[in-house]
């Protein structure tokens, strides 16, 4: 065959993989992404731009960052989003879209409470309200994981993250550049503080919960797969009696808290031990970083405008290019692979923003910034999402990716903490070198894992193919 021809089939090849994301449950991900992506920024990177136009010191802002730590423990109300239904809306509605719907109305409550806070005049109402937004905000996530996992089979979950996480992080741009954008055009004079800028900017970002709102009532409740039957027990089995009260809460404590967690131990046994330390330090050049990305901007001497423009633009078109390279790719070289080249590219891209503290207000140097980070990203999320959906257990995925995903975000939250005052101590440059550092032991992670995540991986495809 000519070098011609064997590219032409390359080609054919990977516009006939391109295909997938037309289809409508692959395609719904994104809608259903955008929802999960917008709330995260706005309390966490764009609340942190507006604590420091407010005036917040950068040592208050870190920690302010904590509130992050909600999704860190969202593996533990994850098994009541899987089993407990909630009055008349899961009737409706069914058990994963009436926790999403839910969800999301409170989410968008909870950015119109903080529209109409000032954290000039005390951060107290701000921080309670940014609390209530993100367990309502994780809490979607919960209902979304399982949504998503439950809409398709294995081989589809590559194609399902990548969707997902362009709606994602296409969110993101809009909590964050988007944000920006609406502020400035609010704000007749940015030397100066001003409230009522991003009271508009969070109204607006509110009633943009309404995509995922939509697209909820419009979808359909995936193939229900239910949890193992508790109200039969051995010991009600061999008696022919039903259970007394007592003895079906203990079932259900067993089958909801228990069993999820247990099953993952079981499958994996001492390498659940691995597969963990990897999943709590994936992401942690990102999020560690991401805690004083909009202060250094700001910092640097950036614009509302300008970082807003340069992130909707140039961030945006990586973003998604990332993510479709990132579902394309778990497909034809495999996860791992595209799992070991996401971590590398995410670490390395921290060391453009320790390059960019040396150029101060640079707009070149921002936009090859921003657009190398947004490509890695896209390329890192969507490969660990189709890794970590393939770990889990169709029979409690709510709750077991509720673990994964805390797991994931718990130590790089509490690292992140302290970044202000690392900032304040020893400077931008050397703050962004140390983020790129921390990505080094997880290339070694990924390089262990190789094996045990391929084995386990085929044998949950024939598990769930089985119970569906």
């Amino acid at each position: 065959m000519s070098n011609a021809s064997s590219s032409a089939l390359r080609l054919t090849r990977f516009l006939a993989d391109l295909k997938v994301y037309a289809r409508p449950h692959v395609a719904r991900m994104l809608l259903l992404g955008f929802s999960a992506g917008l709330p995260l920024l706005l309390v966490f990177g764009t609340l942190s731009f507006w604590l420091r136009e407010a005036g917040v010191d950068l040592s208050t802002i870190g920690f302010f960052s904590l509130v992050g730590l909600v999704y860190g423990f969202k593996w533990t109300w994850s098994p009541l989003v899987d089993q407990l239904p909630i009055p008349i809306l899961t009737r409706l509605m069914g058990r994963r879209r009436s926790w999403l719907l839910a969800s999301q109305i409170v989410v968008a409550f909870g950015l119109c409470c903080m529209a109409m806070s000032d954290p000039a005049l005390g951060l107290q109402n701000i921080l309670a309200l940014a609390l209530l937004t993100a367990f309502a905000s994780a809490t979607q996530d919960i209902a979304l994981d399982a949504f998503r996992i439950e809409s398709a089979d294995v081989a589809e979950q590559g194609a399902m993250a990548a969707s997902y996480q362009a709606g994602y992080r296409s969110a993101m741009l809009v909590a964050s550049a988007g944000a920006l954008l609406i502020a400035a055009a609010f704000d007749a004079n940015e030397a100066t503080y001003e409230q009522a800028p991003w009271a508009a900017t969070y109204f607006i970002m509110a009633a943009l919960m309404s995509v995922g709102i939509v697209t909820v009532l419009l979808s359909s409740e995936p193939m229900p797969i239910s949890p193992r039957d508790i109200s039969a027990t051995p010991a009600t089995q061999a008696t022919g009696k039903s259970a007394g009260a007592m003895e079906r809460l203990g079932q259900w404590l067993l089958v909801a808290f228990v069993m999820p967690f247990f099953d993952f131990v079981k499958r994996y046994r001492y390498d659940a031990l691995l597969l963990l330390a990897l999943i709590g330090t994936y992401r942690i050049s990102d999020v560690v970083m991401g805690v004083m990305a909009n202060p250094f901007y700001h910092d640097m001497g950036f614009t509302k405008d300008e970082i807003a423009t340069i992130s909707k633009v140039y961030g945006v078109i990586m973003t998604l290019v990332g993510a479709a390279l990132g579902g394309v790719l778990s497909l034809r070289i495999g996860v791992i692979r595209t799992l070991f080249l996401g971590a590398l590219l995410s670490a390395a891209t921290n060391l453009l923003f320790a390059w960019l503290a040396t150029r101060g207000h640079d707009l070149t140097g921002l936009i090859f910034t921003i657009s190398a980070d947004n490509l890695s990203a896209g390329i890192a999320s969507a490969a660990f999402i189709a890794y970590l959906s393939g770990l889990t257990n169709v029979h409690y995925s709510a709750t077991q990716y509720a673990l994964f995903s805390s797991v994931m975000l718990l130590l790089p939250k509490l690292i992140a903490g302290g970044s202000g005052v690392f900032v304040e101590r020893y400077g931008y440059e050397n703050f962004f070198t140390v983020t790129a550092l921390l990505g080094v032991p997880v290339l070694v992670l990924v390089w262990l894992a190789r094996n045990v995540s391929m084995y386990d991986r085929d044998k949950i495809t024939k598990q769930t193919k089985t119970s569906i």
